[in-house]
């Protein structure tokens, strides 16, 4: 039964009986609503009061992250928090699980996830009759030791075989570049590797949230391989199975779009100058409607809002309590600058440190914005929009494009970072191409005058893949190539200590 800790009495408590399992053991697996487990050390976890309320941080794939906890069980070893943060925008279930007792979850969870892909292969097998299921596995886990998250099953007819997969474990909308990565790469390898009967199509079984995701990314691939796609949705009991149409290209751009947002232009304040003039080359400012976000090489510590009238800055990095900057808080603010200026910096001793390690895509999305023309010297420098939105909420509107920039001839370039190895790099540069064509095409783009008066061309946009050069995914190269060539695709191989500066070391057209 889970534990509520909604007085100060029940959250002193807890935070006492959870700070004790923690130091029980040396190292645990946390995962988030269900997904992909992430190995931590103890000194990775902490559980704090705070406020009056009960502050669970720890280290995540993106950086140190801190929560605010409702309730929490002990069931076994394994720890469950119900919690927030971003003013309840994230509301994830959080499990933790020492890694002596990993393996045994893992088993169990392995075990689950099997019965669902034999039972979705029964099922793939009723759509066609004289279809039998010659195979049924799992796709690798994310770490070793890690059951997999997708299906991966053959079904045998007569003359030919079925390559079909789907998600055996709890997903969502945003996880479509990530299934259709795996299930593209684990096609093709099959299919060259498979004996007579050949297997020349592939069946993806997808939940409803993901079909319109799903099919407009099929539309973005060469046409040979997506004439060998099908879409099938699935309920969640696996016990009814559809064929979904799959639009066309063109049939995209014919349908109603959401509403594009109006850029934001607002003049800084004058708390933002004053802090930018401390440290020019590393704090920038984003504007908003409801005030400024000030950012340390793209990591934000400070926001300025006009309240009363009156100019109030709240500060603190990710994963920590922003406060409001008076004389009770003024060496609190001091001492985060001093960490900034000497943790979040290409000459900083500690590269472990959170300062350094944390938001480093948007590290390296500031440095480019501050001069885009070392990635290109054909782009214009200014205006470049950053963390771009072509519509306002919506499950596929609220991820923002890295960078949208303007060449010289008047052509756009979707601009996708990543400092680190993923595999998703290709298919989610291919969803923002897409959104941006699609305003270009009814003239939005141009009407926003988010490029002044300068020309757009009548061109479709280019798409800029960015990454160090021993960061790039070795799937990059297949699923570039899966595009088709009418969108043109960029690989930008830059130097592994961009910190320092950035520089491309190779250039590549993919498509």
């Amino acid at each position: 039964m889970p534990e509520r800790v909604n007085t100060l009495a029940r959250i002193e408590a807890a935070r006492l009986k959870i700070a004790d399992l923690l130091t029980a053991h040396a190292e645990w697996f946390c995962t988030l609503n269900g997904g992909d487990s992430q190995a931590l050390r103890q000194s990775e976890l902490d559980i704090a009061v705070s406020y009056g309320r009960l502050i669970l941080t720890s280290w995540t794939e993106k950086g140190s992250r801190a929560w605010k906890i409702f309730d929490w069980e002990l069931t076994g070893e394994k720890l469950t928090f119900r919690a927030s943060r971003r003013m309840g925008a994230e509301r994830p279930l959080i499990e933790l699980v020492p890694r002596a007792a990993a393996s045994a979850i893992a088993l169990t969870v392995k075990t689950a996830r099997q019965q669902r892909s034999t039972q979705l292969g029964e099922l793939a097998c009723s759509v066609q009759s004289g279809t039998k299921l010659e195979r049924s596995a799992l796709s690798p886990g994310a770490r070793r030791g890690q059951p997999g998250r997708y299906a991966r099953i053959l079904l045998r007819q007569k003359h030919q075989r079925l390559a079909v997969t789907g998600s055996v474990a709890a997903s969502k909308a945003s996880d479509v570049d990530a299934f259709l990565a795996s299930a593209l790469m684990w096609f093709k390898r099959t299919s060259e590797r498979a004996r007579p009967p050949y297997i020349q199509q592939l069946w993806l079984v997808v939940e409803r949230d993901l079909i319109k995701p799903i099919a407009q990314r099929l539309a973005m691939l060469r046409r040979g391989l997506r004439e060998a796609i099908a879409v099938f949705e699935v309920d969640q009991g696996l016990t009814e199975m559809k064929l979904v149409d799959v639009p066309a290209r063109q049939e995209l751009w014919k349908r109603k779009l959401a509403r594009f947002p109006p850029v934001a232009v607002g003049k800084s304040s004058e708390i933002a100058r004053r802090l930018i003039s401390l440290a020019p080359d590393a704090i920038d400012v984003v504007s908003a409607r409801h005030g400024e976000t000030l950012r340390y090489f793209g990591l934000p510590f400070a926001r300025v809002r006009s309240v009363m009238e009156t100019e109030r800055l709240w500060f603190g990095v990710e994963g920590a309590r922003r406060r409001l900057l008076d004389e009770k808080t003024d060496s609190e603010w001091r001492n985060m600058l001093t960490g900034l200026l000497e943790n979040r910096t290409a000459n900083a001793s500690d590269h472990h440190h959170a300062l350094y390690r944390n938001a480093a895509e948007a590290w390296l999305e500031s440095l480019l914005r501050r001069d885009i023309t070392r990635l290109d010297p054909g782009l214009i420098i200014a205006p470049l929009h950053a963390q771009f939105r072509t519509a306002r909420g919506g499950v596929l509107g609220v991820r923002p494009i890295d960078l949208l920039a303007l060449r010289q001839d008047g052509r756009l370039v979707v601009i996708e970072l990543k400092v680190s190895e993923a595999r998703e790099h290709v298919l989610q540069g291919v969803d923002y191409w897409q959104r941006v064509e699609a305003h270009r095409r009814r003239g939005h783009i141009a009407r926003a005058k988010l490029f002044g008066d300068k020309e757009i061309s009548n061109e479709s946009p280019l798409v800029y893949l960015v990454a160090p050069t021993l960061r790039v995914h070795p799937s990059f190269n297949t699923l570039a190539r899966s595009i088709d060539p009418e969108i043109e695709i960029y690989r930008f191989d830059i130097n592994e200590d961009w910190r320092a500066g950035v520089r491309v070391m190779r250039r590549l057209r993919m498509s």
